[in-house]
């Protein structure tokens, strides 16, 4: 499995296929009356014969079946064609014979022969007083045309999209509803009467619970009250994010230089214009800075919020790994990694243009 999800891409790539099908019918068991006759060749179409037309099949552990000489003709060159049966009630399975399911390459010709035995098969009650026709089938499968990308590739790829959208949402809606309350949440700012400083202690203590909440947990009560989906990973992602750029930014507020607002607030400036000229311009750099460290771990997030049913390619992950189809998951893996690397390297790029 490992070794799989480590090199997934013949996964990710898939052919235009072709079918072809050849049937014979075969009589059981054989009685007085003539047999199903052998099938008449057409030019250009592929051709299976099996010699006798009837016979019996394979008794576990009492009498071995009929040996028929199969034969075909038409099919593709060295391509592997899969031997079946259908029985009368319309089952199809293939032919076994010795433990191993039965399969033939044909020549450059296009043809084949074989000998196989009747399989075993449990027959109906009424089956010693009647015969049936079986169906023996040859059928082979082609891959023709040009690669194409698989629909498991198209869906990682789809998905990834909608992971890093969630994660830019998310960061966007943060930024919106944590600026506002990074400056109720910065003392140097809210000290000036008891009911200032009230406000202060309120959003602090909405932020603090809001933010020892694990996304993973917000994003499960989402899932519960709008439903699967991005929706719900946007939600969760936005609400973690704003509590914890809310802290961020009012860290940075109170690290600032105090002599810009002291000489702002000495020309009778109100708390608005405080703000707007002594506090905004100091605030800038660190604020991109903590902004594009939340848009980083939102995209990781968005990632993992998928397995509890909030959108993304780790929603689609979950459901792979559950299927235990390993080589999809290898491609959804590998996607996460690739988009985590690119994220981090423009994220680095953008802190070195402007901060």
């Amino acid at each position: 499995a490992l070794a799989r999800i480590l090199w997934p891409w013949e996964k990710a790539v898939t052919y235009p296929e072709e079918h072809f099908l050849a049937v014979a019918n075969i009589q059981i068991p054989c009685t007085d009356d003539a047999p199903p006759p052998v099938p008449e060749m057409v030019e250009g179409e592929v051709y299976l014969r099996a010699t006798p037309t009837c016979g019996s099949l394979s008794e576990q552990g009492v009498a071995t079946g009929t040996i028929l000489t199969v034969e075909g003709q038409n099919f593709l060159p060295n391509t592997r064609v899969q031997i079946l049966w259908e029985d009368p009630q319309g089952n199809e399975f293939r032919q076994r014979q010795e433990g191993e399911y039965v399969t033939v390459i044909p020549d450059a010709n296009g043809k084949f022969e074989l000998d196989i035995i009747m399989p075993y098969r449990i027959l109906p009650p009424t089956a010693d007083a009647e015969s049936y026709i079986w169906e023996l089938k040859a059928k082979q499968l082609a891959s023709v045309g040009k690669v194409q990308p698989s629909m498991e590739l198209k869906l990682a790829v789809e998905k990834i999209i909608e992971t890093i959208f969630i994660g830019m949402m998310a960061t966007f809606f943060g930024i919106i509803l944590a600026l506002p309350l990074s400056f109720f949440a910065a003392r140097n700012l809210m000290s000036a009467s008891p009911f200032t400083v009230a406000i202060y202690y309120l959003v602090r203590a909405i932020m603090n619970i809001v933010r020892s909440i694990e996304p993973l947990i917000w994003a499960i009560v989402a899932v519960i009250v709008v439903g699967l989906g991005p929706f719900a990973g946007i939600i969760a992602l936005t609400l973690h994010s704003v509590a914890a750029l809310a802290k961020l930014y009012s860290e940075s507020i109170e690290s600032i230089d105090s002599g810009p607002i002291e000489a702002i607030q000495a020309t009778g400036a109100n708390w608005a214009q405080t703000v707007m000229y002594a506090v905004v311009p100091q605030i800038v750099p660190p604020f991109v800075s903590f902004t594009i460290y939340r848009w980083d771990i939102n995209i990781r997030m968005s990632t993992i919020i998928g397995f509890v049913g909030g959108g993304g390619i780790g929603f689609l992950l979950a459901q792979w790994i559950r299927l235990l189809d390993y080589d999809s998951a290898g491609i959804a893996v590998w996607f996460i990694a690739i988009t985590v690397a690119i994220l981090d390297y423009t994220s680095a790029e953008i802190r070195k243009r402007f901060i």
